[in-house]
């Protein structure tokens, strides 16, 4: 087996990576939609996966690539709008994930990053808004439901 020397690396080293990386949405609506989508994806697909859910209880081993990591998201241990003492509606705590992990990751423009955005309504349009319209995402890159027609003209 090939092994890369790495010991002269440091933390001023270039690395190439030339992978698309991928965000990924889904809640508990879109659970077995969300697994397909996951399936499709190549074996050295690297990214993040948000899932919004009801409960802590509701999470389960999801498999995905093992450069992918995966963030549950549960609404019942999340606030929703900061001073209001309101509970996380659904789709809160899945736009606010993405728009951390984008502010982050995609700070210097989309490039191309492809996402994949499955669940209802609330929380496709919220993880939508965020990278469309904040990250400047085109719609080429972003796959979502047709029924809810997000996409721009």
């Amino acid at each position: 087996m090939y092994r890369p020397d790495h010991s002269a690396h440091t933390g001023a080293t270039a690395h190439r990576d030339d992978r698309v990386q991928f965000v990924v949405t889904g809640d508990e609506t879109s659970l077995a939609e969300l697994q397909s989508e996951l399936a499709l994806l190549p074996l050295c697909a690297k990214g993040r996966v948000f899932v919004e859910i009801p409960e802590p209880k509701d999470a389960f081993e999801l498999q995905v690539p093992m450069r992918m990591t995966v963030a549950w998201l549960p609404r019942s241990t999340r606030g929703g709008r900061p001073g209001t003492g309101e509970r996380c509606a659904p789709g809160q705590a899945l736009g606010r994930a993405v728009r951390a992990w984008s502010a982050e990751m995609l700070c210097d423009g989309p490039g191309d990053t492809q996402a994949i955005l499955t669940g209802e309504y609330r929380a496709v349009s919220a993880a939508y808004e965020v990278l469309a319209e904040r990250a400047g995402m085109p719609d080429a890159q972003i796959t979502a439901p047709d029924r809810f027609t997000l996409h721009r003209n």
